[in-house]
């Protein structure tokens, strides 16, 4: 990639998360949603989520799938010491190179650990794919990497989040993706036809709508659009708006 984000494209990401644990359901992910939002700030559109087992052979196709596909692939879990911790070999897999030891991770653990504590397991987590670059971990010091355009993290959700804050200023991407949602208390039925006329007259915009059931009981609708032109996207919002109270309902506007 360039170092400036090239006129008019769209960058495009997806978040790949690893572990057994999610899948089972004993740990439920958070990072995804942050991840999300991040990337809409600095304009880079989150296309697909994926949530795979720690198996390497699915890790690495599936990697190797993802990194031609998007511009950006962010991986999080499986990278800390434990046996099932296999992210970093899976991803070198993935690119056809060895997994070795990161100097610069060793000197991360080497600052902190005493030469009879830097254990085998500790030093696991200083190794990565051969031509990886760390990703710096202010919270608890083991590093994630990023090989090209693939972007290893933990899955600890302050690790996460401290990392990604960390790489977020360096990505490419276009305006940022805003949004606007239109509160409607009125059933989706209702307001199915008008909103689907709205949505074929704002190609540019995404439109969705998001029932759920009010405390003490009644329908209520988020209405969200989502684009990067602001004035598009508050006249469409206010055309939702408007349809909403046409229908007799009462609509807010955030």
């Amino acid at each position: 990639m360039s170092d400036t984000a090239a006129p008019g494209k769209i960058y495009t990401a997806c978040v790949l998360v690893i572990g057994n644990e999610i899948l089972s359901g004993r740990t439920q992910d958070t990072n995804l949603a942050y991840i999300a939002q991040g990337l809409a700030q600095v304009g880079v559109v989150l296309k697909e989520a994926r949530v795979i087992p720690d198996v390497c052979d699915t890790i690495a196709a599936t990697v190797n799938e993802l990194r031609t596909k998007y511009d950006y692939v962010f991986t999080t879990g499986g990278i800390g010491p434990t046996h099932d911790d296999i992210t970093a070999e899976c991803v070198a897999k993935a690119f056809g190179v060895k997994n070795v030891l990161n100097p610069e991770a060793l000197a991360i653990f080497q600052a902190v650990f005493k030469p009879e504590d830097l254990n085998e397991a500790r030093l696991r987590m200083c190794h990565t794919p051969e031509g990886a670059v760390l990703i710096p971990n202010p919270v608890s010091r083991a590093p994630g990497f990023r090989k090209e355009n693939v972007y290893v993290m933990a899955g600890i959700p302050r690790v996460m989040q401290a990392m990604f804050d960390g790489v977020k200023p360096t990505l490419k991407g276009g305006p940022p993706v805003l949004s606007r949602t239109v509160g409607c208390d009125l059933p989706e039925g209702a307001v199915a036809q008008g909103l689907s006329a709205i949505q074929d007259r704002y190609r540019d915009l995404d439109i969705g709508s998001y029932p759920a059931f009010r405390r003490g009981g009644g329908f209520w609708v988020s209405l969200v659009l989502r684009g990067r032109d602001r004035d598009r996207l508050d006249l469409a919002a206010g055309e939702v708006a408007a349809m909403v109270k046409g229908l007799g309902g009462n609509p807010t506007l955030e």
